[in-house]
């Protein structure tokens, strides 16, 4: 992903905002602010044939401390038109290959149990459920529960 591409991914993270299960987050930051809170390796866009953006994925760091270098937490977005194409396992596959190529030996999901898709997404992707976060953060009043899913590499950190 570059500066570019930012304006059709930020419209892509609104409509996943809008479904109320993909996020806490109740605005999409302007680019600057997505940038510095992302990893430079991992960053991917997935096009339509004609250039469209369909998707993207991006890794955030969860840890300043050195110890956690090889841990990041995946974001994984799909356009509303494009869902249930294969664009989120495609995006994510990547994303996988490209984590493991730069070192990251354990990516990690936070995903609100109401959001099946994801859900279902990384656990076909390898992830596994570490616990249910009960009571994590308030939502527009009330209170979200996130399933914390971690997929740990045979590759990286070996």
């Amino acid at each position: 992903m570059r500066p570019e591409d930012w304006p059709a991914a930020r419209a892509i993270y609104v409509e996943g905002i809008a479904t109320g299960h993909a996020t806490f987050e109740q605005s999409a930051p302007d680019w600057e602010k997505w940038d510095a809170g992302h990893l430079a390796p991992g960053r991917i866009v997935a096009r339509s044939a004609a250039g469209d953006v369909l998707g993207w994925a991006a890794l955030s760091p969860v840890s300043s401390r050195c110890v956690y270098a090889g841990v990041a937490e995946v974001s994984v977005y799909v356009a509303e038109h494009a869902r249930g194409q294969g664009v989120g396992r495609a995006l994510l596959e990547r994303l996988i290959a490209d984590s493991e190529a730069e070192g990251i030996w354990t990516l990690q999901a936070g995903i609100f149990p109401e959001n099946v898709a994801s859900f279902s997404l990384h656990q076909n992707a390898g992830f596994r459920i570490v616990g249910n976060r009960e009571r994590l953060g308030q939502m527009n009043g009330r209170w979200r529960d996130v399933v914390l899913m971690e997929r740990r590499s045979e590759v990286a950190g070996q």
